[in-house]
């Protein structure tokens, strides 16, 4: 018997890397899931990968930055399941470079899919859980470079802090609801943006599943707990005075 038995939960970014390590690790704590991502392609076999081993899975194509398939997603979830318990906002996107040479379209791209997004898809969630009455949980995948941050990284790092900001925010307002909200914080994670450099990592990795355990972590605690925060990374990563 699983934790999260009878639990929904909405995982964006759902089809690789960090958000399927963390649909993994739900589902088998016996959650069903809703997966949303661009990679249709992916996303299906992502979806049935996860069928193979029991879980309900409702794959749904979206963009992240459209809000019209965000509340689409949100009302196919509901369809299917008729109640949230989970939302992972886990879609991320990546840009950066000197400031001044830095386009207008790289920095929007970043923060519309990093927490533009996330606001959006918490917007929906609150809205569902605060109507449901039995609370629910809120997890925000953002960044050790939301604490520590390096050059050339002005979209990715202002976004990561601005999703601990809006955690924090959630959480304030979710508490009278029962309604948590974590952020969880990785370091150097090995997922297929660096897999697929032509060398190899120079800095410590961890890989996704191992990840992913924190996350479970937040979504299976008793309902009067909240982690409100993990920074989660290997051992040897440069984290305090990193630069």
């Amino acid at each position: 018997m699983g934790k999260l038995d009878g639990k929904v939960a909405i995982v964006t970014g759902g089809n690789r890397g960090i958000g399927k390590a963390i649909a993994k690790g739900l589902a088998s704590e016996g959650a069903s899931l809703t997966l949303a991502a661009r990679d249709a392609e992916l996303l299906t076999q992502t979806a049935g990968e996860l069928r193979e081993n029991g879980t309900k899975v409702l794959a749904v194509p979206t963009d992240v930055t459209q809000e019209e398939q965000i509340k689409s997603l949100f009302e196919k979830a509901m369809a299917e399941y008729d109640r949230l318990d989970i939302l992972v906002n886990n879609a991320g996107a990546f840009d950066g470079g000197p400031i001044d040479e830095l386009s207008t379209e790289a920095w929007d791209k970043v923060i519309d899919v990093n927490l533009r997004a996330p606001f959006l898809c918490s917007r929906e969630a609150m809205r569902i859980m605060k109507a449901q009455g039995d609370g629910g949980r809120i997890i925000n995948v953002g960044s050790i470079s939301a604490h520590r941050v390096r050059p050339n990284s002005a979209p990715y790092s202002s976004s990561k802090f601005g999703i601990w900001g809006l955690t924090q925010v959630t959480a304030l307002e979710g508490r009278p609801h029962g309604i948590t909200a974590s952020c969880l914080q990785p370091g150097n994670t090995f997922v297929e943006r660096i897999q697929n450099r032509p060398e190899p990592p120079s800095e410590p990795m961890m890989n996704v599943d191992d990840l992913a355990q924190a996350a479970v972590l937040m979504a299976t605690l008793p309902p009067n707990m909240n982690m409100l925060e993990a920074t989660v990374l290997p051992v040897e990563q440069l984290y305090v005075g990193r630069g």
